[in-house]
């Protein structure tokens, strides 16, 4: 991904962060020759404020102190200029946090940095009750440090080397995976020289922070020259607080825009004392009288130059696509794309950047930016694209349509529909950037939003080939066009929030549906029309298509799936999301079954029902589900068993990490792979809280599938007779995984009802299993060991016994690892899990 959430603040700082106090400096003198000697031989830029830089050295001289002590209030952002290069860590160029206030005061003969808490706040103008709220809520003093000298005219001269070399984005504990730990070192930690620069708003500077460990994991290992020593680059920016012209905008939960909230207690006793602005970039026209008048200044958004050609043109296209939404809102030469000037650094907060960054292995993208933590304001829109997200893309391309197709200009080239990717996700980051979230319900409209996740809409015609022709929508979707004109659209105060519900009644009346991330992303969600990775109206009806290229595409596969001279083992690293091809459409259909219909809603503006699905619609989705688990359906052919070479790479660091498990090593296994895509039906359909829903909808329908009725549907494929050799086995391997999925149920957080219906399944499970491995035979012995594991399962004794068997690890998907985005503060608009992202 790894998306802000409708959270009260953006990120913060690491909670504990402890304050890092410096000795006074000997000799330091409060004349204006102490200043003068002080700054002596460094050399200084001037912009946002004076910056002295040298001798491994950051001296800054900020304007002499008011009343209070204040020295200067800014926005502080950090993101790393260079990144450790894996995504389960999640460390990469370009990540880092959407900014905090910090005010640097003088108390006494020191400066203090502080973090102002602005999530508790007064917005009367009265400011004594201002001053109440505020001394009722912490701050937090991250550093101090000595005041070196005072100028002849108050300006205060103080080393803010010690702030800058803190780790005050947690990379330690970033850094330390399971069993490992990692610590700042200060010998190893330093200011990049010649970094310092200083513009009329923001001042840039560059930090080199070391971190070293006795053990390092295995990503560290997997990524660093000497894992013992992890060196990063970090960026700081010093942002002037933007001036109050910015007019922001109440968030409304119907449009998926990004908010900031905080709690106002100047709220009246009948209102919310939460309240949600949403985020977005600033737009003023020359005349604000004129509406025609042009844009003080436009939205641009920079591609990276540092993306090859062929990538940047890609990247450059399908950001453009929002100029479109811009036009269609009115807004006219309000957002470019052009690419980042030469001279320009990605990082100064003047630039709007679309940022390609390398990894080992391909990773989420990420869509955010720097916010003015007062109004929500984007300051700085910033995107950060994985490089190997198109390769992996091509591998899947050409699993479906063969290597032979590259280079070809047709729909079926595998190049050019990783290109239509590239665009997509392009247009999808960008999106974040400009303050939407995620869209999970826009594939059932036509592909509406670029905000939902693609997955590649491949058709298996009549005749048993594929049709590529619309695997990637082009340009931005009508729900985009509504998001864009209700976030930026120009309306009369007086009647703003009249105009703004027509907007969304507008496009409800269209038929066009948002649900929001929490409510799409994982299996056990209850939208039937919400889902990651899918396409259709109908996510049933897509499933069997989905399932027929699946089949299709298995029964094609050969060595032309490589470019020839590839080294024949990795046939392996092509074919597992070829056999995986229905993971996603799988989940998107289970939410049918135990699913509801809804919408968010104001009340006294447009509330709705929540409609639980039709009982006809939830018994096709169990039976088509039912089917993905049939031995004929997950077995493999042996002309393509036979194709599947061990690996024998030279390097070390050239082991595939999204290979099917295999406990048959070298060979391929067929058993771990059956268990594999058995687990993703099984997952899905017998997700937690798609239980409890099925027990609580049937008890108020009876009409509708109870979770009895879908034991038995699955039960009607897992037990049936199947045919010797191969599919024998894949019976077994999956009469295995159903037994212990029906565990795992009654061993998760689930109701006393849910358990005793599973535990009641189980039983009479056994008592079949039993009878089974009475009559002998393979599947006898097989039958008899499960019937086992059954009684041992119900007969056990707290503390819980653990599952007997674990299924093998599934390779990873959306788009690999997990979505820990690192440690809390990183301010990523990711979802997360992976907040927003893609």
């Amino acid at each position: 991904m790894r998306l802000l959430r409708n959270a009260l603040l953006p990120a913060v700082l690491v909670a504990s962060l402890v304050a890092c106090v410096e000795p006074a400096t000997e000799g330091s003198s409060t004349s204006e020759a102490g200043y003068a000697s002080q700054v002596e031989g460094l050399e200084t830029v001037d912009g946002f404020f004076e910056v002295h830089e040298g001798d491994g050295k950051v001296l800054v001289t900020l304007p002499a102190p008011d009343e209070g002590g204040t020295l200067i209030r800014f926005i502080h952002a950090m993101r790393l200029t260079s990144g450790l290069g894996s995504n389960p860590i999640g460390l990469d160029r370009g990540w880092g946090n959407s900014g905090q206030i910090v005010r640097l005061r003088q108390v006494g003969d020191r400066v203090v940095a502080e973090v102002e808490n602005h999530r508790y706040r007064a917005t009367a103008n009265n400011p004594l009750e201002q001053e109440a709220v505020a001394q009722s809520f912490a701050t937090s003093f991250i550093w101090s440090g000595p005041v070196n000298a005072v100028a002849d005219d108050g300006r205060v001269l103080v080393d803010l080397t010690g702030l800058l070399t803190m780790d005050i984005l947690g990379l330690a504990d970033a850094l330390a995976e399971e069993g490992s730990s990692f610590s700042l070192s200060s010998d190893l930690s330093m200011i990049e020289p010649g970094s310092v620069l200083a513009f009329p708003d923001n001042v840039e500077v560059d930090t080199l922070m070391t971190f070293t460990s006795g053990n390092p994991g295995a990503e560290v290992q997997a990524t660093a020259p000497y894992p013992g020593a992890v060196t990063l680059g970090v960026h700081h920016s010093f942002v002037r607080l933007p001036d109050d012209g910015y007019v922001p905008r109440k968030a409304d939960p119907r449009t998926g825009t990004f908010t900031l909230g905080f709690y106002d207690y100047s709220a009246p006793l009948n209102e919310e004392i939460i309240t949600t602005w949403a985020m977005r970039h600033r737009l003023q026209r020359v005349d604000p009288a004129d509406p025609d008048s042009a844009f003080v200044e436009p939205i641009v958004f920079y591609i990276d130059p540092g993306a090859p050609e062929q990538i940047r043109d890609a990247l450059v296209e399908g950001a453009s696509w929002w100029a479109d939404a811009f036009d269609a809102a009115g807004l006219e030469g309000a957002y470019r794309v052009e690419l980042l000037p030469e001279d320009a650094h990605p990082l100064d907060v003047r630039y709007n950047v679309v940022q390609w960054v390398h990894r080992q292995t391909r990773g989420w993208s990420y869509g955010g930016g720097i916010i003015d933590p007062r109004t929500g304001e984007f300051v700085k829109g910033h995107v950060i694209l994985g490089s190997q997200r198109v390769r992996q893309d091509r591998m899947i391309f050409e699993g479906l349509a063969g290597a032979g197709k590259s280079g070809s200009g047709d729909a079926d080239d595998p190049v050019e529909m990783s290109l239509a990717r590239i665009r997509q996700l392009s247009a999808h980051e960008v999106a974040h950037a400009l303050g939407f979230g995620h869209n999970f319900a826009a594939s059932v409209n036509d592909r509406a939003s670029v905000t939902d996740y693609p997955a590649p809409w491949v058709v298996a015609r009549r005749n048993g080939t594929l049709d590529f022709s619309q695997v990637y929508d082009s340009g931005i979707g009508e729900w985009d066009k509504v998001t864009v004109e209700w976030l930026y659209g120009e309306f009369d105060p007086e009647t703003e929030e009249e105009e703004l519900n027509a907007i969304i009644a507008d496009a409800r009346d269209r038929g066009l549906l948002y649900i929001a991330d929490q409510h799409g992303r994982s299996a056990g969600t209850m939208h039937p029309l919400a889902a990651v990775w899918d396409n259709g109206a109908d996510p049933v009806m897509e499933l069997e298509n989905v399932m027929a290229v699946r089949r299709i595409a298995i029964a094609g596969f050969d060595a032309d799936a490589l470019a020839a001279g590839r080294p024949q083992s990795a046939l392996a690293d092509v074919f597992t999301p070829v056999y995986l091809y229905h993971r996603y459409q799988v989940a998107a259909a289970a939410k049918t079954l135990g699913g509801a219909y809804y919408n968010y809603a104001r009340t006294g503006i447009d509330g709705a029902d929540l409609r639980i699905a039709p009982a006809a619609e939830q018994r096709r989705a169990l039976a088509v589900l039912a089917e993905t688990l049939r031995p004929s359906v997950l077995d493999i052919p042996e002309n393509v068993l036979v194709l599947m070479q061990p690996t024998n790479d030279q390097l070390w660091f050239a082991a595939p990490s999204e290979r099917l498990e295999s406990r048959a090593d070298p060979s391929f296994d067929l058993v771990a792979a059956v268990e594999t895509a058995a687990d993703v039906t099984l997952g899905a359909v017998l997700a937690p809280e798609r239980a409890e829903r099925l027990v609580q909808f049937h008890a108020r329908d009876a009409s509708l599938p109870s979770l009895q009725d879908v034991f038995e549907a699955l039960e009607g494929v897992v037990l049936a007779p199947a045919p010797d050799g191969r599919q024998a086995l894949i019976a077994d391997a999956v009469r295995g995984r159903y037994v212990f999925a029906l565990m795992a149920l009654d061993e998760g957080s689930t109701s006393q009802l849910v358990k005793a219906k599973v535990r009641r399944q189980l039983s009479l499970l056994e008592d079949q299993l039993v009878a089974s491995g009475s009559r002998g035979g393979e599947r006898g012995a097989h039958d008899a060991w499960l019937a086992d594991q059954i009684t041992a399962h119900l007969l056990r004794q707290a503390p819980e016994r653990a599952l007997p068997v674990t299924g093998p690890e599934t390779p990873p998907g959306s788009p690999i690892g997990s979505y820990d985005t690192g440690p809390y503060g990183s301010g990523q608009f990711v979802h997360e899990p992976c907040w927003h992202c893609e």
